[in-house]
């Protein structure tokens, strides 16, 4: 029997105990308010997203390069949480990443490509947020054309403007509503 999604103070005290950083911590929680605001307008599982979202880069504990998520969610579900959890982390990065992506980047075959509403907003909640700033969705765009990345630029800009037209207006708009540092009452968890 797997446990349920654990709430939000839950994920706190996972994160620590799973040794994630104070900063990868912040940056989980600005994830989340970032995420949450889209739910305001967006209808989707609301637990499961905070908890995606707070719990989106545990993986980050163990490693810091691209398999985070994938490490991250071998974590969750060794440790028993529902695979809806399980495969929103391991699919939170950028807009996903397809067979060729995974390839490339040394990944095992798997599923990395978010398709529910939940694990879209946790994922591109996540494209919104540098550090702990909301950021304009273009600052994750011009960093993957940077790398030479355009297919994945390609799905943050694609899945950008899906959740805008659900969301009703462009979400760069998130920022101005939140603030470009929004305060996060989950640090004191």
């Amino acid at each position: 029997m797997s446990k349920k999604i654990p709430d939000e103070s839950g994920c706190i005290r996972i994160l620590k105990e799973a040794g994630c950083k104070q900063r990868v911590i912040v940056h989980c929680c600005t994830v989340c308010a970032v995420a949450e605001e889209m739910l305001n307008h967006i209808e989707a599982d609301r637990r499961l997203v905070v908890a995606g979202s707070l719990l989106h880069d545990i993986g980050r504990s163990v490693d810091n390069g691209i398999s985070h998520a994938l490490k991250g969610s071998e974590i969750l579900a060794k440790m028993g949480f529902p695979e809806e959890l399980v495969a929103l982390v391991r699919k939170h990065t950028g807009a996903g990443l397809d067979d060729v992506d995974a390839r490339e980047l040394g990944l095992p075959p798997g599923d990395y490509m978010p398709k529910t509403i939940e694990e879209k907003i946790v994922a591109h909640a996540d494209n919104l947020v540098s550090d702990d700033r909301v950021v304009s969705y273009r600052h994750s765009v011009e960093r993957l054309v940077n790398k030479g990345a355009l297919r994945g630029a390609e799905r943050i800009e694609t899945l950008h403007w899906e959740l805008s037209k659900l969301y009703g207006m462009d979400l760069d708009v998130i920022a101005d509503i939140i603030g470009e540092y929004p305060e996060l009452k989950r640090l004191s968890y």
